[in-house]
């Protein structure tokens, strides 16, 4: 016999979601109330009754207890039926193709993407819309003043469902089906590129490296490059997801892939590598001996996509966060096709890939995709990378090379200053903010700035406005600055500086990427007073 329990309960301060979602701490999700409030505010805001929602998560710490409550909580609010991946796993992409495909009412995914996970790591959850995309501004500030005003959540008093298998399950009256989270994703990408191609090129001889950094990848890259494309057993490595990512930090970048980037830098490196994240949204591509940063990577997909069977028809245009640089724009316009710049945050390109003003979209911070799902997507960037490789039968260096050469080269680096006191980096924001109006005309390390601003964006879509997007300081030669904070992390502020300089060869396309932005680096410190500010000289990251 079950019951509902309503459960008196009060406000928690910073339930306040941040560009995907609320993360924090797994000791205060674990806190008493803490999940229970925020879950129950989703409900409020976007109601349950009758609805049917997809649940998953990355598989990190928690996960599979967070679970357990939402479907009872789902149950309690009246939800007819909840879709679940099995173990309550599921990638966030794969999750978003759930979402479309069942054409349900949203879903709640937990996860807190590429940040690390266990007892004392990180947590996340947030609730993407019926399109499959994370909820927008609008929807995330409402459940925000939801939880500062709570009184009560309901709970449906019953056992554990058993998600271990694949099957229909009854809740209280709610159907709870446990689905395989790898094969409706999988049949998706088999329609979008063109496998026995692939198939051929490693029957070949190819070979690759795939570290999904023991993360939701795993099970996703094993089925699809060594069951369904013939790659050779091991080219996936920690390929099971853990509770706690085997100790690693699960974010697909050269600081922290760090032994995927020795190997393909190293003597008998794979023709091809590649990471992905905790909840499978981001990537990163290296080539033999040669990286492929998120900007470029970003350009060269847009520039081949025409290549997979998926987008022979070609794009409809693309899309990039603010912070990326412009080496897709320069595609985009030899395509002559749309050119958009947004916000950081998927969910801005939502509006673009719902309106068919855009086809593929991706962020320096590693997340490239397309509309096939309304979510950025690791495995999909790798496999279109795949196609292009079979059907070029060039290498990553040669496509790279000749892809400068046609539209010259953006060099890019991102460095991050993390967990700096709040208050010190709001300050040096401030201050920043406050010097934009007299920097044009300066000249700083031999560059004239040419333009300073906040960064505020008009959704062509729907007309909304998003302002403070991050501090753009922009030189006459091309080169670009930008200052955000992050919205990412869980504890104190991330300050992320992004660095762009741009060549336009035939000469100067070949140098060290932080060579050739010295001078643009430089500038950014003397420009911000980082270390007046914050005390510090060097990023804890390079990417």
């Amino acid at each position: 016999m079950t019951q509902i329990t309503t459960v008196a309960t009060s406000p928690i301060a910073g339930q306040k979601p941040g560009t995907s979602g609320l993360r924090k701490k797994t000791p205060v999700f674990m806190g008493r109330h803490y999940l229970e409030n925020f879950v129950q505010s989703i409900f409020d805001v976007v109601g349950a009754k009758g609805k049917t929602f997809v649940l998953g998560g990355d598989g990190r710490y928690f996960n599979d207890r967070a679970a357990q409550v939402i479907l009872r909580m789902a149950a309690a609010n009246g939800a007819a039926r909840v879709i679940v991946g099995q173990g309550a796993i599921l990638s966030t992409p794969a999750a978003s193709h759930l979402i479309r495909l069942n054409k349900t009412d949203g879903g709640i995914i937990m996860s807190a993407s590429h940040n690390p996970g266990g007892p004392t790591e990180d947590f996340g959850v947030k609730f993407n819309m019926p399109n499959g995309g994370p909820a927008p501004e609008g929807a995330t500030e409402a459940m925000y003043k939801r939880t500062t005003e709570i009184t009560e959540y309901r709970m449906l008093e019953a056992h554990d469902v058993d998600l271990s298998r694949v099957g229909r399950h009854d809740l209280g009256g709610m159907v709870v089906d446990v689905v395989d989270p790898v094969s409706d994703y999988a049949a998706l990408m088999e329609t979008l590129f063109d496998f026995p191609a692939i198939r051929a090129m490693f029957a070949g001889g190819f070979r690759m490296r795939m570290d999904s950094m023991c993360a939701v990848t795993g099970p996703y890259a094993t089925e699809i490059l060594e069951n369904r494309l013939g790659a050779p057993k091991g080219t996936v490595v920690n390929g099971t997801p853990l509770p706690d990512f085997g100790g690693m930090h699960p974010d697909p970048n050269p600081t922290w892939a760090k032994a995927l980037m020795d190997e393909m830098f190293g003597p008998g490196a794979p023709d091809f590598g590649a990471a992905s994240d905790g909840d499978g949204d981001r990537n990163m591509v290296v080539g033999r001996g040669i990286y492929v940063s998120p900007s470029d990577s970003l350009a060269v997909l847009a520039a081949n996509a025409h290549l997979a069977p998926g987008y022979k028809a070609g794009l409809k245009g693309v899309a990039r966060s603010m912070p990326t640089s412009a080496a897709a724009d320069r595609v985009a316009e030899a395509l002559g096709i749309g050119r958009y710049e947004t916000p950081t945050g998927w969910k801005f390109f939502g509006n673009l890939l719902d309106a068919g003003r855009a086809t593929i979209c991706g962020e320096e911070s590693f997340g490239t995709g397309s509309d096939h799902v309304r979510e950025k997507d690791g495995l999909w960037a790798v496999l279109l990378w795949l196609n292009i490789l079979a059907v070029r039968k060039q290498s990553v260096a040669e496509i790279l090379g000749e892809h400068w050469a046609k539209y010259g080269r953006n060099y890019y680096s991102r460095h991050d200053f993390e967990a700096i006191e709040t208050a010190k980096a709001d300050a040096m924001m401030a201050a920043l903010r406050g010097s934009l109006a007299g920097l044009p005309g300066q000249v700083i390390e031999g560059m004239t700035v040419s333009g300073a601003d906040d960064f505020a964006y008009i959704d062509p879509v729907d007309g909304s406005v998003s302002t403070k997007q991050g501090v753009r300081v922009l030189f006459s030669d091309g080169s670009r600055i930008v200052y955000r904070l992050s919205g990412t992390g869980t504890e104190g502020a991330t300050l992320r500086v992004y660095l762009e300089r741009y060549a336009a060869g035939p000469s100067g396309l070949d140098l060290d990427a932080q060579v050739a932005l010295a001078p643009v680096i430089r500038a950014a410190h003397d420009l911000a007073g980082i270390a007046a500010h914050t005390g510090r000289t060097a990023p804890d990251v390079v990417t």
